[in-house]
């Protein structure tokens, strides 16, 4: 059941679908997320939402495709998802990596911790 959570959730990611990504998250969601300049956090779906499709993807940034989707063993309560991210945008090509650590409450992510490669230079194809 996990997986499928933590699928809807990277795809709501690849499709900006900020409605479908504040349903997977329960009302009371501990959010905390690392990038690399900063860290984040959040207690709610709302400002959760804000926070990965505002500001971590910006409006003109283009996931092309999602490129790999892991799953990790449980480390007792807490499931684990990796993805990768192929965007685009007006300025270059860049591959995400994302590692999510999680815990459901109610099928609803209710502990989510996030940490972020940033995005790196992808090399063209020749």
């Amino acid at each position: 059941m996990s997986h499928t959570v933590a699928e809807m959730f990277v795809d709501a990611i690849a499709r900006n679908d900020s409605s479908a990504l504040a349903d997977l998250l329960a009302p009371d969601v501990d959010f905390r997320g690392l990038t690399p300049r900063r860290d984040w956090e959040a207690h709610t779906p709302a400002e959760v939402v804000h926070i990965i499709l505002a500001n971590w993807f910006a409006e003109s940034d283009h996931i092309d495709a999602v490129s790999h989707v892991e799953h990790g063993d449980p480390v007792g309560d807490t499931q684990r998802v990796g993805y990768r991210f192929e965007i685009v945008n007006p300025d270059s090509r860049s591959t995400v990596e994302q590692q999510a650590y999680y815990r459901l409450d109610d099928g609803r992510l209710a502990y989510l911790r996030i940490v972020c490669s940033g995005f790196r230079p992808r090399e063209s194809a020749s």
